[in-house]
């Protein structure tokens, strides 16, 4: 049977209700569906028609908007935050120590000499400004080589529209164009541009910095500096010079077992020199606590050397340390904290663990594999941290721009730390980018949050330590302890005394959950439905039975519109009426007997047929029929 045939049967058999018309189905839809409101419109008078009609109209349109609010709400995947407390025995927090000065000035200072020269005579010209006070007055003579490459200079700006320029080791004075300050007579350091001859006074290729304290700018220039020199040493070197955990941790108590500078690990950090971590859990498993309270806690005893700090690279005296996380990198100039010399200082920690919901509640990662930044602090296999990326980030910018690595960040392979010699214009290279919003946004939309995350939030308190009364003992016992020796070589400035603790084994665990789920979404949608409509899933049945049967009626009339054509078609091709049943037998006839009506040699004079020749085949002149019904047409 035609397969074309068979479908159009088919889809008969299963219209059975509806009718084969639009206005037959739509008909029977409001007669037989069990929404409100399409039944009144075909049962009602032509007033009351027209009001239903126009309320069904109205209140479908109030359901498909308020649909259309719902699934945009339940798309923007919104989530809320809830708090739970709970109660267990806890991982005591890794804890990194530092002392806030990164080396010993007695292992730094043939270094930092000629600086500290340079930054001498720079202070005693700003503090006497007089004629004659320059470097041809100091011996041995200055090395300004180091200066001129990013020189300090004085902006008078008495008069608003000439200011002043005045190099600290010159006499000469240059009016600068649209130079700004906060005051008659500003402190600014003189970024230089890419060439490293870049005149300060007055050039337009240069970049001033503004102070508004020559104390801020000559802690500025002295880091710069510094940064610079310290680059070139190696790093083993930068180890050896800093504090040694031996020197600086005198004593150490976690709970009631004693401990050692051999059970913390040591790290070179940038800012501070070499640091060292507690309950790191890189190599062992890390310790938990046994009980709240300051009893079970970390105890230790530092020495920081005070009278052994760097001057001018160093204006806060203390330790600086860290609570965080197990194999996590500690960053103290962002989450540290300091610990004041001469004083006990007592921490108690309180625990935060938060957990955010991944894709696509919020744009967090687990572990920074889907971070387009390449992690630098790999190298000292941490786990990932926004701030780790932001670093990064800002050192690979620092690189693909400037040509050189940040002292202050880990290196990728194969690149330098900046300094003066190798990279002259570095510094205002750096001073560019690190004022940049723009590259400081690229670095922000780049990184991740992490989707679990724990906080250590301290209460701290402090008291002096040691008292009055007891630090005649206390200081002769620790010196004895350290250096066997009987005299007393430590004192007030250089001791400090902390104690980590648990305040309590109760933590917070702040989670987000989602604010619309697909179970939100469907008793929504189906509520607005049945207020305004007054139906439910059946009735969207219904409404999608309608559709397929209108479906059925347009396959059906395309098939007998194609039907139709190809009848048209045919028609054309033979305009003459078709011929009937004895038109066609008499035409057989004709056509079979041929050779004996039409112009039949006599008998006697028909030549035989030629040896081999065979009979003429009659059923072969069959007449075919015309096929004017057309291909569909089917004789039942």
């Amino acid at each position: 049977m035609n397969l074309k045939k068979y479908l159009v049967r088919a889809l008969h058999r299963l219209q059975k209700g509806p009718g084969y018309t639009y206005k037959e189905l739509l008909v029977w839809y409001c007669d037989n569906t069990n929404t409100h409101g399409p039944k009144r419109i075909i049962k009602e008078g032509p007033k009351k028609k027209l009001i239903w009609f126009f309320l069904t109209l109205l209140f479908a349109s109030l359901v498909f908007w308020q649909w259309g609010i719902l699934i945009n709400t339940y798309l923007s995947y919104n989530v809320t935050s809830s708090l739970s407390i709970g109660f267990k025995t806890m991982k005591f927090p890794a804890v990194t120590v530092c002392n806030a000065n990164p080396f010993k000035y007695s292992e730094v200072k043939h270094l930092l000499k000629e600086l500290d020269r340079l930054i001498e005579a720079a202070l005693e010209r700003i503090l006497q400004p007089t004629p004659g006070n320059g470097s041809e007055n100091v011996f041995p003579p200055l090395d300004l080589e180091l200066w001129n490459q990013i020189p300090l200079v004085l902006i008078d700006e008495h008069d608003k529209d000439n200011p002043i320029i005045l190099d600290i080791f010159e006499t000469n004075q240059t009016a600068g164009a649209n130079e700004t300050a906060t005051g008659n007579e500003t402190i600014v350091s003189n970024l230089p541009a890419l060439c490293p001859q870049c005149s300060h006074q007055g050039s337009d290729n240069c970049t001033y910095r503004n102070f508004t304290s020559a104390a801020q700018a000559v802690t500025e220039w002295y880091i710069l500096q510094s940064t610079s020199i310290l680059s070139k040493v190696p790093l083993h070197e930068r180890i050896r010079m800093g504090y040694q955990a031996e020197d600086m941790i005198l004593a150490c108590l976690y709970g009631a077992e004693p401990c050692n500078y051999k059970n913390f690990t040591q790290i070179y950090h940038p800012d501070h020199g070499n640091c060292y971590i507690f309950n790191w859990g890189m190599d062992e498993e890390a310790l938990n606590s046994s009980n709240p309270g300051a009893e079970f806690g970390l105890k230790l005893i530092l020495d920081i050397s005070q009278q052994d700090y760097i001057p001018y690279l160093s204006s806060a005296a203390g330790a600086r340390l860290m609570l965080h996380q197990q194999k996590s990198f500690p960053f103290l100039k962002d989450q540290g904290i300091y610990a004041m010399a001469g004083t006990e200082t007592s921490i108690g920690v309180l625990v935060d663990e938060l957990e955010r919901m991944g894709y696509p509640y919020s744009d967090c990662t687990m572990n920074g594999s889907d971070v387009p930044v390449k992690n630098l602090y790999s190298q000292y296999n941490t786990s990932y941290s926004i701030q780790a990326c932001l670093r990064s980030c800002f050192q690979n910018h620092m690189v693909e721009i400037c040509g050189c690595g940040h002292y202050m960040f880990p290196l990728p392979e194969g690149v330098n730390y900046c300094n003066n010699e190798d990279n002259p214009g570095w510094a205002y290279c750096y001073s560019s980018l690190r004022s940049s919003i723009k590259q400081r946004q690229i670095c922000i939309d780049s990184c991740k949050e992490t989707c679990n995350d724990t906080q250590y939030k301290m209460t701290i308190s402090m008291a002096d330590w040691p008292s009055e009364a007891s630090e005649d003992w206390i200081f002769h016992i620790l010196s004895y302890e350290r250096d066997m020796s009987t005299n007393v070589t430590l004192d007030r400035n250089g001791i400090i005394k902390l104690n980590i603790y648990f305040q309590e084994y109760n933590y917070r665990t702040i989670s987000e959950s989602a604010a619309t789920t697909i179970v939100w979404l469907l008793s929504s949608l189906g509520g607005q439905f049945g207020f305004w409509m007054g139906g439910s899933v059946l009735c969207l049945i219904e409404f999608g039975e309608i559709i397929i049967d209108s479906l059925w009626i347009t396959i059906i009339n395309v098939i007998g519109w194609c039907k139709g054509l190809k009848q048209r078609r045919a028609r054309a091709r033979y305009p003459d009426s078709p011929p009937t049943v004895s038109e066609l037998v008499e035409a057989h006839t004709n056509l079979g007997f041929q050779h004996e009506t039409a112009g039949a040699l006599p008998r006697d004079e028909a030549l035989p047929p030629e040896p081999g020749t065979p009979p003429p085949n009659y059923d072969s002149l069959r007449v075919q029929p015309l096929d004017v019904l057309g291909p569909d047409s089917d004789a039942e």
